[in-house]
């Protein structure tokens, strides 16, 4: 994967066999990738790459990742239980998904019309962040790993498909993660769990 901005804005990702070819989404959807990611340069924050794509984060805390599909291209907030959305357009990137995080865009001229709203999103999103307020935990049978948390945010595909498994298999998952101490070693086993997710397995089936 792609560990530099610049890159991922003219080759993609890296995570498919379209990287760096005429076809990867970045590239279809340049325009709106580049003004979404001024506006947020624009909002002070600071800009990493984390999971193959753009990732801004004020004072170590992720708040929002830019993201470019086939059909469309997005900005996901971090922390969404806490944004109240006053223009109704955050949406869920999987039907089970608890809290609505993320923009879509299908339009470049959208960005530009939409700067000023995705402005205060941005802004409310830091300011939780400054005053270091996080969501409250919600009643659950188990909670996701934050690593798992962080991955589903920027990979759509992987959130539905994890969202469409059973409880069972979902929680075969949770204890396979949480048994590694380290997070980056949380981080290298859902990659690894990628496919079977995709596939509809849990955690333990071949």
């Amino acid at each position: 994967m792609i560990t530099d901005v610049d890159d991922y804005l003219v080759d993609g990702c890296g995570r498919c066999g379209r990287f760096a070819t005429p076809d990867c989404s970045t590239r279809i959807w340049a325009d709106g990738l580049r003004d979404l990611r001024a506006i947020c340069l624009g909002a002070g924050l600071s800009e990493t790459v984390k999971w193959g794509h753009p990732c801004y984060m004020l004072g170590g805390r992720n708040i929002a990742l830019i993201g470019a599909f086939r059909g469309d291209f997005r900005l996901t907030f971090f922390n969404a239980a806490l944004m109240k959305d006053p223009e109704n357009i955050l949406e869920k990137p999987g039907l089970n998904t608890q809290n609505p995080c993320l923009i879509r865009f299908t339009d470049p001229a959208q960005v530009t019309a939409l700067a000023q709203v995705i402005r205060s999103y941005l802004a409310e999103a830091t300011s939780y962040a400054k005053a270091g307020v996080l969501p409250r935990k919600t009643e659950a049978s188990f909670d996701l790993p934050d690593e798992l948390v962080e991955v589903l945010a920027a990979d759509p595909d992987l959130a539905s498909a994890f969202d469409a498994l059973t409880p069972g298999r979902q929680r075969s998952y949770v204890i396979n993660l949480t048994s590694a101490k380290k997070s980056a070693t949380r981080f290298a086993r859902i990659d690894r769990f990628r496919d079977k997710i995709l596939a509809g397995k849990g955690a333990n089936e071949r």
